[in-house]
């Protein structure tokens, strides 16, 4: 397939909607171009997995391998990360909570998510297990609202993994900021999910130790603010007379 000589540029959500995941993938390739032979092999070895983790699952409209991709390619080029680990991640960041049995290839005893971790930490080092623990849902009690105990796990996750609240908001980005491009009831879901994260990321990127530099920050919050019209725009309608 041919691309445009400005692929490199676009928007992710343009190369969705125009070029598809093979769009996307090759602008992970251009990406992954300012790393070493070394890195590079691990970044796609990284997306090896994700794509075969992942490869019958959906999001609304899209193979879901577009969302990880675009959570990735945010991290290198918006955000300015050269941390491979980092990456690897943002790339495998929903592997042990959605795959958990196949991570552990198929024999995850009676804790799936603690040996789909060991089995990533063998494959790609256990800082990269850390930082996606960090980011994997709990197993939440039916009893108590469940986005309410998702924004209260992400408080605390990510208040003590500094590089954690780079791939998580890197994720919200893409969930928040893309609500528009969700069709259904998932429209208004997301938004009531999302919207309550928004000052928690606020807080968590402004913070001295989260590892980015103030020109990125700069940039997350004006992502945030988008994020917050989007909701405002999908929540905040006037009552019908």
């Amino acid at each position: 397939m041919d691309f445009p000589p400005h692929l490199g540029s676009m928007p992710m959500h343009a190369i969705t909607e125009i070029h598809g995941e093979p769009g996307l993938l090759e602008r992970f390739r251009l990406e992954v171009q300012q790393f070493d032979d070394a890195a590079r092999a691990r970044l796609t070895a990284a997306l090896d997995l994700a794509a075969e983790l992942h490869r019958d699952d959906r999001r609304v409209r899209e193979p879901y391998l577009n969302h990880l991709l675009r959570v990735a390619i945010r991290l290198m080029h918006h955000y300015q990360v050269r941390d491979v680990d980092v990456i690897v991640a943002g790339l495998l960041h929903d592997a042990v909570e959605d795959h958990p049995v196949e991570l552990a290839d198929g024999d995850p005893g009676t804790d799936p998510t603690g040996a789909a971790l060991a089995a990533l930490a063998a494959r790609f080092g256990p800082r990269v297990a850390t930082l996606v623990a960090a980011v994997t849902n709990p197993v939440y009690d039916p009893e108590r609202d469940r986005n309410e105990q998702y924004r209260e796990h992400l408080a605390v996750s990510l208040d003590r993994e500094p590089w954690a609240r780079v791939i998580k908001v890197s994720d919200f980005t893409d969930n928040g900021v893309g609500v528009i491009h969700t069709v259904g009831p998932k429209v208004i879901s997301s938004a009531r999910k999302y919207r309550p994260l928004v000052p928690l990321f606020r807080d968590l990127i402004g913070r001295p130790d989260t590892p980015l530099s103030p020109a990125v920050k700069r940039h997350i919050f004006g992502q945030l603010d988008l994020a917050e019209e989007r909701f405002s725009a999908i929540l905040d309608q006037p009552a019908p007379n």
